[in-house]
């Protein structure tokens, strides 16, 4: 697989991505529980997410034809340190360690990437979400769940890194590591490439 840093995926694709709309949650579920090995995430789970944070999942679909979806925890700053300590339900963590939609995003957990055909495409769409103010200072955390999954991690500058949650993957934010006078904008944009848990 080709490697491109997660930042930098293209967003021309005709693939659309946008958040999910509680009419679709049942169909989502169902999809995660087929292509997701070991996921947990019910319809109500997430529901009970999506009315916290309308934003937590976002689709992928085509000329209107659903082609799956990616589930995020927005981690507050006591979920950021649950998470790395292993303190922390990704089966249905407790909403008082999420970041409520005015509060500041200190980590992104890619929840569930569940999709069919060239919905993986989508992602330079969901990066470009993620550059936006709300969580573009928040590292991105993963756990892979098949071969797939962390050869996309590779492929987007994940990297394993030492913690108590086992097989935790991190994508820093570049611009965190720039020098000061460098800002996030002149990052240059470049290429594409299933985490979840």
């Amino acid at each position: 697989m080709t490697r491109h840093d997660f930042d930098s995926l293209p967003i021309a694709s005709k693939v659309e991505v946008r958040p999910a709309r509680h009419s679709e949650i049942s169909v989502l579920a169902d999809m995660a529980d087929r292509l997701v090995p070991g996921v947990q995430i019910t319809g109500p789970i997430l529901r009970e997410y999506l009315t916290f944070d309308h934003e937590c999942i976002l689709t992928f679909s085509q000329q209107e034809k659903l082609l799956g979806a990616i589930a995020f925890l927005y981690l507050n700053i006591r979920g950021h340190e649950a998470l790395i300590l292993n303190e922390i339900s990704l089966s249905q963590p407790e909403i008082s360690l999420l970041a409520g939609s005015d509060d500041e995003v200190s980590a992104i957990y890619i929840w569930a990437i569940a999709t069919i055909g060239r919905g993986i495409v989508g992602l330079g769409k969901v990066a470009a979400h993620l550059r936006t103010a709300r969580y573009i200072n928040a590292d991105c955390f993963a756990q892979p769940s098949t071969s797939a999954g962390r050869e996309l991690l590779v492929a987007t500058g994940f990297r394993q890194i030492p913690s108590f949650q086992p097989d935790l993957w991190r994508y820093e934010r570049r611009w965190k590591s720039l020098p000061p006078r460098m800002s996030p904008s002149i990052v240059p944009a470049r290429s594409f490439a299933d985490a979840r848990h």
